[in-house]
């Protein structure tokens, strides 16, 4: 990785007193100089960061420690970056994930947003840019948490479908649906609004906030695991429909 950015302690002048303490940071980086130099970045900006060098201590941190988020290589010894992905997610779905790796490969990219992670940088970066994408996800948690915490927001009920924004929970037919972050976030929106039809480019902009096309991909794989969670028989949806060289919506007959 070459070293393309200021130095931390420059930075820590123009940064601690915009950043929370209360904020854990969580590098999982098996290269000592790369998690040395992310470390003492995000420490000298006012984050508290704790550290692992391979897949499994990862997990087992990010799971018992409860950082605020989590940087994420994607080359890791005993457990590779994204099952450390999916793993997290299972348990701890709220923790926002900006994942790393060497490779400059759209693949990749794919695989790590299919995943759950929330961003995505490949190396060489810049500190800078990595800080800015990580106040930018961590901006995103808050505002959606801001919003969740309106008592105003009524549950959205699409005949046996219920949702509710509020507590973030989905059931169907009173069996409780288990949604990763994004799932959740698509079918809220679809069924807020039934019938509206969304491109792949809008979801891309809106839940992502991405705007590269070459991740279209990653829409259709959420789409799929969603439908497999909410639709009685996922190969003919009746919730989320598919609108042919468009995008999809949700169902206005529910």
């Amino acid at each position: 990785m070459t070293k393309n950015t200021q130095n931390p302690a420059e930075s820590s002048t123009k940064n601690s007193s915009t950043t929370s303490a209360r904020e854990k940071l969580l590098v999982v980086e098996d290269d000592p100089a790369i998690q040395r130099m992310i470390s003492d970045y995000f420490r000298h900006t006012g984050y508290e960061v704790i550290a692992a060098g391979d897949g499994e201590t990862g997990v087992r941190m990010a799971l018992s420690d409860k950082p605020t988020v989590i940087i994420l290589d994607l080359m890791l010894p005993k457990l590779d970056g994204l099952s450390v992905c999916r793993q997290v997610r299972e348990k701890s779905p709220n923790i926002p994930i900006i994942m790393l790796t060497a490779k400059d490969d759209l693949v990749d990219k794919v695989l790590g947003l299919e995943m759950g992670a929330d961003d995505y940088m490949t190396k060489p970066f810049s500190l800078r840019e990595l800080e800015a994408r990580l106040k930018s996800v961590l901006r995103r948690i808050r505002t959606k948490a801001v919003e969740e915490d309106d008592s105003d927001q009524a549950p959205i009920v699409r005949g046996d479908l219920r949702i509710d924004p509020a507590r973030r929970e989905v059931t169907i037919a009173g069996r409780s649906i288990d949604l990763t972050p994004k799932e959740f976030e698509l079918l809220t929106l679809f069924a807020s609004h039934p019938g509206r039809v969304y491109s792949r480019k809008y979801l891309l902009e809106n839940i992502w906030d991405y705007t590269y096309g070459g991740y279209d991909r990653t829409i259709d794989s959420h789409i799929n695991r969603l439908r497999s969670k909410v639709e009685e028989d996922p190969d003919e949806p009746k919730l989320v429909l598919t609108v042919w060289g468009v995008g999809y919506k949700f169902n206005d007959e529910v």
